[in-house]
């Protein structure tokens, strides 16, 4: 499997509706991180249905114990390995050639020359996209005739020009340059596509505003496993007695986390400090970068990858999601307040998501604000506010509403049914 395909040993014979081909930029298990969830819960959706060949990039080298799980849920399989570093270089030449770093980046020979193979072969009905950069590999003449639908999930092109609005030249001008080159990419992908996916509707609106498309674009929210994030009393806290702690959670080395992590620390935290002398700020999450590393001290606490982040959480005084950049909706912030813990965030961190400031999550954008807000929720005011986010989160955000929405798409039996905006 280390060098393509797997054969169908393992999955059904038979499907209802057939075969389609799902491409993830990212092999979707363990669904560990934002866009792993998502597509283990579109892949398995999918394989309820159809028979389902996958074809995927592993860029962690764990993740190749997960091979088996994935296959088991698949017909074929093509895995590619996927090296950061070489891909990174791998890129460059579309500096020269006017393309996109990002789609030069999942560039590979044998995953195009699998997917051309896998159309040809198999009685393909449908292509599902999981990132644009897995554009490349569905936009061919092989599936021109068939039903092609890809998932965005968030505008990545405008994350690119947030980058370059925080980066210093050069890379101020890279990251601009390729705002624009991957806009233009996805926008000639969701002209070719049936339909194109985004995970909240402000998303799908940025997307029609900024690429000028008119094909069909739907929004589809993430939802949240209600039974796992939940607070039980076999959650033993992992703080120390009487320590009142702020927990933040994510990969941490996502320039997006290591970004709100470093501001909350320099900007927010002395503040609170002064406020509530013995709290302590965990920062949980797999690969924290020497920069995350570097704001370790005596109430700072940089953990790594834990074995589970639900205990974090339960027992956090409060959790923060301090994003100043951000697309699509955060799974950390519907996560804590699964758990029913108080959320605190920034505008930015909010966008997406449907609750109201003040009533199920807390909001601010300036640090002393934000310091204000977490010294009350230690204090015990607010209180009701994690019960009221956990409500939220159970009315709102579901996920067997999501994958009947997904597979609609798919079918092409109607548009998905919009999300109710509501805030009651």
């Amino acid at each position: 499997m280390t060098q393509g395909t797997a054969s169908a040993d393992k999955a059904p014979a038979e499907r209802r509706d057939g075969e389609v081909l799902l491409l993830c930029h990212r092999i979707p298990y363990p669904p560990d991180k934002g866009d792993k969830i998502r597509s283990y819960r579109w892949l398995k959706a999918l394989a309820a249905t159809y028979r389902v060949h996958l074809g995927a990039f592993v860029d962690d080298g764990r993740d190749w114990a997960h091979a088996e799980r994935v296959q088991s849920l698949c017909g074929e399989v093509c895995l590619r390995p996927l090296s950061p570093l070489r891909a990174r270089l791998r890129s460059l030449p579309a500096l020269l050639t006017g393309g996109a770093l990002t789609t030069a980046y999942y560039r590979d020979r044998g995953m195009a020359a699998w997917t051309r193979d896998l159309l040809v072969r198999r009685p393909i009905s449908r292509v599902i996209v999981f990132s644009s950069a897995m554009a490349q590999y569905a936009l061919v003449s092989e599936a021109a005739a068939l039903r092609r639908l890809i998932d965005y999930v968030d505008v990545d092109a405008d994350k690119w020009r947030q980058y370059a609005q925080r980066a210093r030249r050069p890379m101020r001008w890279v990251y601009a340059r390729e705002a624009r080159r991957l806009l233009t990419h996805d926008a000639q992908a969701a002209r070719a596509c049936s339909m194109s996916l985004f995970v909240s509707a402000p998303e799908a609106a940025l997307f029609r505003r900024l690429s000028g498309v008119t094909a069909p674009v739907a929004a589809i929210s993430n939802g949240v496993d209600h039974a796992f994030f939940a607070p039980s009393p076999e959650h033993g806290s992992p703080y120390p007695d009487a320590v009142p702690a702020v927990v933040f959670t994510g990969a941490m080395d996502y320039w997006a986390n290591v970004d709100a992590v470093r501001w909350f620390a320099t900007a927010v935290w002395p503040l609170l400090q002064r406020k509530v002398p013995g709290a302590r700020f965990y920062v949980v999450g797999a690969r924290p970068s020497p920069e995350v590393r570097a704001l370790a001290g005596e109430h700072i606490v940089v953990t790594g990858r834990v074995a589970d982040v639900r205990p974090y959480l339960q027992h956090a005084a409060a959790v923060v999601a301090p994003m100043r950049i951000a697309r699509g909706i955060q799974n950390k912030v519907l996560e804590g307040m699964a758990m029913a813990r108080s959320v605190v965030t920034t505008s930015m961190g909010l966008e997406g998501i449907d609750a109201i400031p003040g009533r199920q999550l807390l909001v601010a954008d300036d640090p002393a604000a934000m310091a204000d807000q977490l010294a009350a929720l230690m204090r015990g005011d607010h209180g009701g506010l994690g019960d009221a986010a956990r409500a939220r989160v159970l009315a709102r955000y579901d996920w067997r509403s999501a994958t009947e929405q997904f597979l609609d798409a798919v079918a092409g039996d109607r548009v998905p049914a919009q999300p109710d905006v509501s805030l009651t």
